[in-house]
């Protein structure tokens, strides 16, 4: 059985929309983020890192427990036991690895930072808004450059497109238009029809229409401010320097 640590982000939305592709049992976990249950003690046993996803896998090699972090390790690992969606063959594979690194150094970094400075930042930021909006249009570019070519991303369909399609879900939110991207358009429609890809991303789908609202107060502090650990002594340290003139 699989324990999914998960909240409805992009990089969660990866690891279950995998899951529901394998048709593997499992349980999500829910780790409210907004509360900072990501940063207890508990959590960062199995996350060191203080983010979601993370996952247990309690059939993992040689029978005994796993406990894995980061999205990208997770969805090689999960395709790697499965012997499906990474295919074996070096050719392939490096290509599926490449549009999967791809999207952990390019795409969810800097979409996620056009979301920040777009959508959450207390203070919007001309330089800052210009800067990765111009930086989500180049992406959205490359990937409709290569989808022109192939219709998915590594040829055939894998890991790699689970990973990149929830971070395009919020286009708007990166101030794109999905109409100016054909290709990019074309393959967003053939995701969002697969079952498996709807079933993953209904994952508390409730909470994911709450999260829509901007962060105030506490949750944005501990999202994106000064309580993004509960290290009571880095907390101190900055409560300290914070009380400063």
């Amino acid at each position: 059985m699989i324990d999914l640590y998960f909240w409805p982000t992009p990089n969660c939305y990866k690891i279950s929309i995998l899951l529901e592709e394998l048709d593997v049992p499992y349980t999500f976990r829910p780790i409210h983020i907004g509360k900072g249950e990501q940063y207890t003690p508990e959590f960062e046993a199995i996350n060191p890192n203080g983010k979601v996803p993370a996952l247990i896998d309690h059939d993992g090699p040689d029978g005994k427990s796993i406990t894995i972090f980061e999205s990208g390790a997770i969805m090689i690992y999960l395709a790697e036991k499965a012997g499906k969606f990474i295919p074996q063959p070096m050719a392939p594979r490096m290509a599926v690895l490449e549009w999967l690194m791809f999207q952990m150094g390019s795409v969810g970094p800097m979409l996620g930072q056009a979301h920040h400075f777009r959508k959450y930042a207390k203070t919007k930021i001309p330089y800052a808004v210009d800067r990765y909006t111009q930086e989500a249009t180049r992406i959205y570019n490359v990937l409709d450059k290569r989808l022109g070519i192939t219709p998915f991303l590594a040829g055939e369909y894998s890991i790699a497109d689970m990973a990149v399609y929830p971070w395009l879900r919020p286009y708007r939110w990166q101030g794109q238009e999905l109409s100016e991207f054909s290709n990019l358009q074309r393959w967003y429609s053939t995701m969002r029809e697969r079952p498996a890809v709807q079933r993953g991303v209904a994952v508390m789908g409730e909470q994911l229409k709450r999260n829509r609202d901007k962060p105030i107060g506490e949750a944005w502090d501990i999202l994106f401010g000064s309580r993004q650990s509960y290290d009571e002594k880095q907390n101190k340290l900055l409560s300290d320097k914070g009380s400063r003139p």
